[in-house]
């Protein structure tokens, strides 16, 4: 069967499946392929996740497409190797999440009404709540009170999630019993706080473990701000990242078309660089 042949038959997600089996088989697999887990595949699933991200952030729709192929891969990858441990296929999966968007969408599939999208923001986290508790229900024999650890509000939110999104989850999720600030006056004092705090311990110099816990605590509170004034932290950090780079990158340009090198420029040579960098890629 030639190529041509091979891609009219069925649908890509079904070729994709038989091209991760083959890449997957012991006996004429790709040997790379075959020796990874779970554990080796998920900082790629990880970094494919960025990469979708990033081509968004770009505009840039060809790449869009290229990064969600590879994205789909890693999904694809995963339950490969979770079928050949007997627990669950791609199949399985793709049901899955399709029953659960239905189970999250009574508005939609069932006779439920939503007023608005804050208020389905609000329901979905309730189902959400209650699709938790009946998974430690289940977890523990249905006995609702069993278990080592009482339930929390929250349960749930990933501990490899990046540390400025775990940040906002866990304040989102603490804010639904009401611990949260009322206002962004309150959260603003908190950071003038916290930064105040962050200034005793750089006098005293003692200690780099209660450092950088004032350090992390500051941060903590700036995704507070962000989340009040409705700006998503991680988003925020990933553009002045990458405003930062595009202006350290012409200031870097400047310096080699004058034949001057940035390192032994003074910090005044250096903050005209900056600002003039500003002037001409923002």
């Amino acid at each position: 069967m030639d190529q041509k042949e091979h891609d009219s038959d069925g649908s890509g997600i079904q070729r994709l499946l038989e091209v991760m089996a083959r890449l997957r088989d012991p006996e004429g697999g790709c040997p790379w392929d075959v020796e990874q887990s779970f554990a080796t595949i998920a900082p790629y699933t990880v970094e494919e996740a960025y990469e979708v991200a990033d081509a968004i952030e770009r505009a840039d729709m060809p790449a869009l497409k290229d990064e969600l192929g590879d994205l789909l891969l890693q999904v694809v990858f995963h339950a490969r190797m979770a079928e050949e441990d007997g627990l669950f296929d791609f199949e399985t999966v793709a049901r899955g999440i399709a029953d659960k968007m239905v189970r999250r969408h009574p508005h939609v599939f069932g006779d439920v009404t939503v007023e608005s999208a804050a208020a389905q923001t609000l329901a979905w986290e309730d189902i959400k709540a209650a699709e938790r508790a009946a998974q430690r229900e289940a977890a523990n024999g249905g006995d609702k009170g069993a278990g080592d650890e009482p339930h929390s509000v929250l349960d749930g939110v990933a501990l490899s999630l990046p540390a400025l999104l775990r940040a906002e989850k866990l304040q989102k999720r603490a804010a639904r019993v009401r611990f949260d600030w009322s206002d962004t006056v309150r959260v603003f004092a908190k950071i003038e706080e916290e930064l105040s705090e962050v200034k005793q311990e750089i006098e005293a110099g003692e200690d780099p473990d209660r450092l950088e816990d004032e350090v992390g605590d500051l941060l903590f509170t700036v995704v507070n701000l962000a989340r009040h004034l409705k700006v998503d932290p991680e988003v925020a950090l990933r553009r002045c990242n990458a405003k930062f780079e595009r202006r350290f990158k012409w200031l870097e340009r400047d310096f080699a078309a004058r034949g001057e090198d940035p390192a032994a420029a003074t910090l005044e040579q250096l903050e005209d660089a900056w600002q003039a960098a500003k002037g001409e890629v923002g």
